[in-house]
């Protein structure tokens, strides 16, 4: 029973430290609405943030979306099941659950001006336009500058000076 209680213990903080961690995630996210530059045809409407299977960085992404905006845009964001379901948006949210299928992400993306956030190893270095990684214990982010470049987007001096660059 004693075992029990530890190992539920266990698993709810390991639960809650996950679920801080993609507070973190979506503090980050929020942030590069405003220092990242999308072209013209991407800054008109909703700034949509689409990710890419079950996450909870999803409910935390909603939260955030109520009480802030990108600039004077509403920020609207949708879970998608399938790569055939990914649409022009702002940014695309693979999980690492999904990070299998990043190649196949970046094939429907190509080049259009749609921000690839990751959060698998390697991920950076595959093609994914930043790529959350823990360093030193602490969350941080991969900038892959020619796939954003590739994309025409502009990042700002003071993000890619954050970034841990590839």
């Amino acid at each position: 029973m004693k075992k029990t209680l530890v190992l539920m213990l266990a698993i709810s903080l390991s639960t809650l430290a996950i679920a801080q961690n993609y507070k973190v995630h979506t503090v980050f996210m929020y942030s590069f609405t405003r220092y990242i530059q999308w072209p013209p045809d991407y800054s008109q409407g909703d700034f949509e943030i689409l990710v890419l299977g079950d996450s909870p960085i999803v409910d935390e992404l909603k939260e955030m979306a109520k009480t802030r905006k990108a600039g004077d845009r509403t920020i609207k964001v949708t879970k998608i099941n399938a790569t055939s379901d990914i649409r022009k948006c702002n940014m695309l949210f693979i999980p690492d659950s999904k990070s299998n299928q990043l190649g196949k992400v970046l094939s429907t993306v190509g080049s259009q001006s749609i921000l690839v956030i990751s959060e698998s190893e390697g991920a950076g270095l595959q093609g994914s336009d930043i790529n959350f990684v823990i360093k030193d214990g602490k969350l941080a982010f991969e900038l892959n500058q020619a796939a954003v470049n590739k994309k025409n987007l502009k990042v700002s001096m003071e993000l890619s000076r954050l970034a841990i660059l590839l």
